[in-house]
C-alpha cells in the first residue's frame, strides 16, 4: 500500500458510518426489521456516526430493504444529522431521470445529508431483476450511459441535441447529493474516478483486492464540480461484544448465514445458540473460515485495533460497518460500543434540538 495513502488515512480520526439491510431474523416480520432500522437510525444519529446507507434487496425473506429512497424519506424525519444515504440504489434497474427526482426531493426535504449510493449488481436473482427492468442486459457500456445520464440530471447540464436539452430533474433545488458508486470488484471504482464521484468498496462483499482497487481509483481519478480530490470508504460486517466469546459467537453465526446462502440455503439468520460449527466438514469449515475474513470481530478494543488496520491497509479515513445479528440488542449494543470505543463526536441534547 502507498505510504502516502497511509499517511493520509492516519493523519484524521476515523469516522464510522453504518450500512444497514433490514435483516428479518428467524421469528420476526420485516416490519420488525424495518422499525428495528428506524430505532437504528435514531440510535447512531445521537452517537455521532457520519452515514446511515440502506441497501436494496429484492425477492428475499431475509432482508427487508427492497426500495431504499423510501426508508430514507422517513429516516429524515427521525434523524437530525447524520447523512442518509442508498447503498445503494441499482441503476440497472431503474431509468436514470427517475433516480435523480427521488434523490433531488430527499436532498429538498433533508439538504446538505443525503448520500446516492449507485451500485450495478442485480442485488437479486437474475428472473427477479429480468422483472424489475426486462431490458436489461447488464453490460458495462450500457451502465456508463446511464451514469453518466444521472451525473447530467444532478448536475442540470443542458447538452444541445440530447435529451438534456430538454429534459430536467425536478425538484430544481441548489444543492446536490453526493454520489458514490458501489463495488466488490473494482470495475465501478473506475466508472466513479471517470465522472469524479466517491467510492466505496465492500469488503463485506469481498474481503481480497480492495486495496489495490481502491488505489488504482485514486491514481485515475478525475476531479468534478462536486469532488476536487479522490475520497473513498471501506464497507465491513462487524460483530462487536462486551467479551470475546460472544463476539465470537455473533461472528460464528453470521459466516455461517453466508454459508447457507452460499449453499441455496435461503433461510433468515437464526439464534446463536444453534450455531455449530464443530459439526461441519472440513470443506465447509475452510469455506467458513474464507466468511470470517469478511468480518471484523471482538471485543471493542480489538475491534478498534483491526477496524484502524483495515482502513489503513486501504488508505481510507472512514469505515461503515454493517452488523446483521439474530438479537436486536445485540446489534444495538455492538454500534454502542464501537461508538464508545472511538470515543464518537456525541452531539448535546441543545446541538440535536437545533438541528431539528
Amino acid at each position: 500500500m502507498n505510504s502516502l495513502n497511509l499517511t493520509s488515512s492516519a493523519s484524521q480520526p476515523l469516522r464510522l458510518s453504518v450500512l444497514d439491510q433490514s435483516p428479518v431474523p428467524l421469528g420476526r416480520t420485516p416490519r420488525e426489521a424495518l422499525q428495528h432500522s428506524i430505532e437504528l437510525a435514531r440510535l447512531t444519529d445521537r452517537l455521532g456516526f457520519t452515514r446511515f446507507w440502506v441497501s436494496e434487496h429484492h425477492n428475499t425473506n431475509t432482508l427487508a430493504g427492497s426500495s431504499p429512497e423510501v426508508l430514507l424519506a422517513r429516516l429524515g424525519a427521525e434523524t437530525s444529522r447524520i447523512r442518509l444515504g442508498s447503498g445503494g440504489v441499482m441503476l440497472p434497474h431503474y431509468s436514470a431521470l427517475k433516480v435523480a427526482e427521488n434523490f433531488r426531493m430527499l436532498e429538498a426535504l433533508y439538504p446538505g445529508r443525503i448520500d446516492l449510493g449507485i451500485g450495478r449488481a442485480p442485488g437479486t436473482d437474475r428472473i427477479t431483476a429480468h422483472a424489475l427492468n426486462p431490458h436489461n442486459q447488464f453490460r458495462d457500456e450500457d451502465f456508463a450511459e446511464q451514469l453518466m445520464d444521472l451525473r447530467a440530471y444532478l448536475r442540470d447540464e443542458t447538452v444541445p441535441d440530447t435529451i438534456h436539452a430538454r429534459v430536467k430533474a425536478a425538484p430544481f433545488v441548489d444543492t446536490v447529493p453526493e454520489l458514490w458508486l458501489l463495488s466488490s470488484s473494482g470495475q465501478s471504482g473506475l466508472f466513479a474516478a471517470h465522472v469524479g464521484a466517491a467510492f466505496s468498496f465492500a469488503h463485506f462483499i469481498n474481503p481480497n483486492g480492495g486495496p489495490k482497487m481502491v488505489q488504482m481509483y485514486r491514481e485515475r481519478f478525475r476531479p468534478s464540480p462536486e469532488l476536487a480530490e479522490p475520497q473513498a470508504n471501506v464497507a465491513v460486517f462487524v460483530a462487536c461484544a462486551d467479551t470475546a466469546g460472544h463476539a465470537q459467537a455473533l461472528a460464528d453465526n453470521l459466516a455461517l448465514q453466508m454459508l447457507k446462502l452460499e449453499t441455496g440455503q435461503f433461510t433468515p439468520i437464526e439464534a446463536v445458540e444453534k450455531v455449530n460449527v464443530a459439526s461441519l466438514s472440513a470443506d465447509l469449515r475452510a469455506r467458513l473460515a474464507y466468511h470470517h475474513q469478511r468480518i471484523i470481530s471482538g471485543t471493542p478494543d480489538k475491534v478498534k485495533a483491526d477496524l484502524t488496520a483495515l482502513a489503513a491497509s486501504y488508505g481510507v479515513d472512514e469505515v461503515s460497518a454493517l452488523t446483521i445479528t439474530h438479537d436486536y440488542d445485540d446489534r444495538l449494543r455492538s454500534y454502542e460500543l464501537l461508538a464508545d470505543a472511538f470515543a464518537l463526536d456525541t452531539p448535546v441534547p441543545e446541538q440535536l434540538a437545533a438541528a431539528i
